[in-house]
């Protein structure tokens, strides 16, 4: 009998190819939509989640004060008030897993015939551990090379790309600042951080060596920051509350006086950019979503002029004994048939956009399942809903006022 009667509903859909066609139109747009939207949406969430595990987990960056030279006062990180020492008391603090000074700064590098202005980070073994930085080849500094000011350089991919091309960089002499370094290791491609800088443009030397060697206009034994990773996220309050407590005492801060360093909770911002791709991502879903309302009211509306010019059919049928449960369910099936059609193209026609997104912009886009299996059930149960009103109508058609009707 189902059967029967969903050959019956095709065979009604067929009757009016154009029409069916038009009402299937806005399902197919409305899951078209969803699909892509939330590909998109979900992409930009993948991107930013790529760039909060590059940065490493747990991270506290302190950053050392601002200098008045002139009249004019620098920004946060340019005065000497953080040192080797700072980083060594706050590793005795609760809750810390890794510490790592560093300081930077951009230079000139060479290699034959090729140069290229890069990034420069002098720092401790710590940093790769506290950054999750590994290494595609070679091996690292040790803290030999930090006593030692040794000349190695660890060196990322884009410095790799142009200035040694397709030459394998190790046990190579760069030159920077006038200054040979062996390469002695590769850094894993990290790529963009969350603010959009490049971090494979970019070397890493020893601390020490960079301090004596190319930055050494500082005062001895200084950094620009520290980096400070706590045991884990609930750690962090309390990590966060020692170390303003720690370096305050250290750089004898009067109580109200103005703290010549800054503490930033890179996680907390992770977090907050992470959250907000997801509010777009729910945004652009519930956008789309509309379109999938209007298609339902589409369906909604032909179904009640098919109800309008299928009276006498409905009055014959139920003349023979067709019961009212019966005259439902066959014209749900229809709403039923062009809701789950219009699903299935709209599926392909999202799924194929949000490909075509990803070849034309190379932005990335993720078709997860999920998002797949809720914009048809959702469609779906649009459908349903929609459909049922026009075929409770014609259910309770008067047998004897529906024959009549002309």
């Amino acid at each position: 009998m189902f059967t029967a009667m969903l050959g019956e509903a095709w065979h009604a859909m067929g009757a009016n190819r154009l029409r069916t066609f038009l009402t299937m139109l806005g399902m197919v747009i409305g899951v078209g939509a969803v699909v892509l939207m939330m590909a998109v949406g979900q992409g930009a969430q993948y991107s930013v989640s790529q760039s909060i595990n590059a940065m490493g987990s747990n991270l506290f960056i302190v950053l050392s004060g601002s200098q008045t030279a002139g009249g004019a006062r620098t920004g946060g990180g340019n005065a000497s008030t953080l040192n080797v020492k700072d980083a060594d008391a706050i590793t005795e603090l609760d809750g810390v897993k890794g510490v790592a000074p560093l300081t930077m700064g951009n230079a000139q590098i060479v290699y034959g015939a090729n140069n290229w202005s890069t990034s420069i980070i002098g720092t401790t073994p710590a940093y790769l551990e506290v950054r999750s930085w590994n290494l595609t080849d070679g091996y690292a500094f040790s803290d030999s090379d930090i006593r030692s000011a040794t000349r190695v350089a660890l060196i990322g991919k884009t410095v790799i790309q142009n200035i040694f091309g397709d030459v394998d960089p190790i046990g190579k002499t760069i030159r920077i600042k006038q200054n040979p370094f062996v390469v002695m290791g590769v850094l894993e491609s990290k790529g963009q951080s969350l603010d959009g800088r490049d971090q494979d443009d970019t070397i890493i030397v020893p601390l020490t060596t960079a301090q004596r060697k190319l930055f050494g206009g500082q005062t001895p034994g200084s950094v620009r920051q520290v980096i400070v990773q706590a045991d884990s996220d609930k750690m962090m309050p309390i990590v966060e509350d020692g170390l303003n407590s720690l370096l305050r005492q250290r750089h004898n801060m009067r109580e109200g006086a103005e703290s010549d360093f800054t503490v930033r909770n890179l996680t907390a911002l992770a977090n907050s950019a992470a959250e907000t791709t997801r509010t777009m991502s729910m945004l652009l879903g519930a956008i789309a979503s509309v379109s999938l309302l209007v298609g339902g009211i589409g369906i909604m509306n032909i179904m009640l002029v098919s109800v309008t010019e299928r009276t006498r059919e409905i009055g014959i049928r139920m003349a023979i004994g067709a019961r009212e449960r019966d005259i439902l369910l066959q014209f749900l099936l229809e709403a039923i048939v062009i809701s789950i059609v219009g699903c299935l193209i709209g599926l392909f026609i999202g799924v194929g956009g949000a490909v075509l997104v990803n070849v034309l912009t190379d932005a990335a886009v993720v078709i997860s399942g999920q998002s797949v299996v809720l914009a048809f059930s959702v469609a779906a149960t649009v459908g349903v809903f929609f459909g049922f009103y026009p075929a409770r109508k014609a259910a309770r058609l008067n047998p004897i006022e529906a024959l009549r009707y002309q």
